[in-house]
């Protein structure tokens, strides 16, 4: 199992990161180039089965143990009036993920996907943003190692989400201070906020960068100062999908904004993602963009919950399904082997 024992070893592993299996990628794209079919005709999905091999480090990569983890944290920030909801909410959303209710629950079973969900100390939110740090160093340490303990070694994908009323604004922080630019570029409606309560967020975020902004020299200190429990917890399970070589589904804006720190100080950090969606949160596809990441959908989702990436596993296991089910030219007694043909 992955940990960090202190900020030293969290900032170690963030520095030295594996690599992807270059035989097996190879193997998986002289492999492609075998398939009845005509060359580069599946598109996308020649390119995921390819990235799979790489990080699974086998020429047929399999999505049979795909694993979901949904983290909820409470944020002291809500009190500013930041969300349309209460923060009760959070508790009774766990409570509904628990029962089988949500939608995350219905989109992990229709993928195939083993769901788990990480309530983090809920009856204690994290300090408002507007006035001190989120979180001590000791509670980030602990946040970032409830991620890394979600993640499993021999996990075929792994993808992550959250649930957390108030959560885009330390979301919205945490991209404005990564990527600078103007303040509403980076808030939201998140739960349905009125135009007042976006710029009541608005206000909130500005704040939170002129205290915290110029303490937030690295990645650790960037979340501790300006996250949550949930948004560190699921840097902590990404970073330890890395080094257990799982590769990973980003779902939407918060969880990319989690990821936002620790690219920040390692542009390498991202390798083993894909970008399931492009929500219709603000500030998502900007954040994909600064990351070089290209969404497998556009569905104008904003839900959260890892739903996104719960869908986009489905193109994932379609991919998979082809490279590894289809017959080659030489299986299939077909003419035309590495030339390209294959279409009628």
């Amino acid at each position: 199992m992955i940990r960090f024992d202190d900020r030293a070893a969290f900032a170690a592993a963030l520095a030295d990161l594996p690599a992807p299996d270059g035989e097996a990628a190879e193997a998986a794209r002289s492999r492609q180039a075998r398939l009845t079919k005509p060359a580069g005709s599946l598109g996308r999905l020649e390119d995921i089965a390819v990235f799979m091999a790489g990080w699974q480090g086998r020429e047929r990569p399999r999505a049979e143990l795909i694993r979901a983890v949904v983290f909820a944290g409470n944020h002291g920030v809500a009190a500013r009036g930041v969300s349309a909801y209460p923060p009760e909410v959070t508790a009774q959303m766990v409570a509904n993920f628990e029962a089988g209710g949500a939608a995350i629950n219905a989109l992990t079973a229709a993928c195939g996907a083993e769901l788990s969900v990480v309530p983090l100390e809920l009856d204690r939110p994290t300090g408002d943003i507007t006035r001190e740090s989120a979180m001590s160093e000791a509670e980030c340490l602990a946040a970032l190692n409830a991620g890394a303990a979600s993640v499993a070694a021999g996990s075929d994908l792994l993808f992550v989400g959250e649930m957390g009323i108030g959560n885009t604004t330390p979301a919205a922080a945490l991209a404005a201070r990564v990527f600078g630019g103007e303040v509403r570029e980076w808030v939201g409606r998140g739960t349905g906020l009125d135009d007042a309560g976006i710029l009541r967020k608005a206000e909130a975020v500005a704040v939170a960068l002129a205290l915290h902004g110029t303490h937030c020299p690295d990645a650790f200190e960037t979340l501790r100062r300006l996250g949550g429990r949930e948004i560190a917890a699921m840097a902590g399970a990404v970073l330890a999908a890395r080094h257990l070589r799982v590769p990973v589904l980003l779902d939407g804006f918060i969880t990319c904004a989690a990821m936002a720190p620790l690219f920040a100080d390692n542009a390498a950090f991202l390798a083993h993602c894909l970008a399931a969606h492009c929500s219709a949160e603000a500030g998502h596809a900007r954040l994909l963009d600064r990351f070089g990441l290209d969404p497998l959908l556009h569905l104008s989702m904003r839900l959260g919950e890892g739903s996104g990436a719960a869908v986009a596993a489905q193109i994932v296991r379609s991919a998979l399904a082809a490279h590894g089910g289809m017959a080659t030219f030489e299986e299939a007694a077909v003419a035309g082997a590495g030339t390209g043909a294959g279409s009628a």
